[in-house]
């Protein structure tokens, strides 16, 4: 199971991103996905969760009505996007996965970001005047 992480980048305050997480050699269609960021110095949090179907959602509150997580199974992928960016968004994103969908779920909510095995290497998101 790989996963890459994409679309970072370096925006002012109030702009927009939007990150991938694709996956290569598996379909991502019966894994449910994890955003994850760590900005230096502090603990990897979650973000944002999306079931397999895409029923399901979560978002960190501090992210609630600025971002949103959708998949395509189509192109393998899912998506982040990330309005009104703000400075304390800085971090390097992270999407994950594991065989559970609940375990991602779980994982996700309470920021334990160790019970999930399957990672991607992070992109950058720097937001900066």
């Amino acid at each position: 199971v790989q996963l890459q992480a994409s679309g970072g980048g370096l925006v002012q305050p109030g702009g927009s991103l939007r990150l991938s997480c694709a996956a290569s050699g598996f379909t991502l269609d019966y894994y449910a996905i994890g955003w994850f960021c760590q900005a230096p110095g502090k603990e990897r949090e979650g973000v944002s969760y999306i079931s397999p179907s895409g029923s399901s959602t979560y978002y960190a509150r501090s992210v609630r009505g600025r971002f949103t997580i959708t998949r395509d199974h189509a192109k393998n992928t899912v998506y982040l996007q990330m309005n009104s960016l703000k400075p304390e968004d800085t971090a390097r994103y992270y999407c994950a996965t594991d065989q559970s969908p609940s375990s991602v779920a779980v994982a996700t909510q309470t920021s334990r970001s160790n019970d999930l095995h399957y990672w991607g290497e992070g992109t950058q998101v720097t937001v900066s005047s």
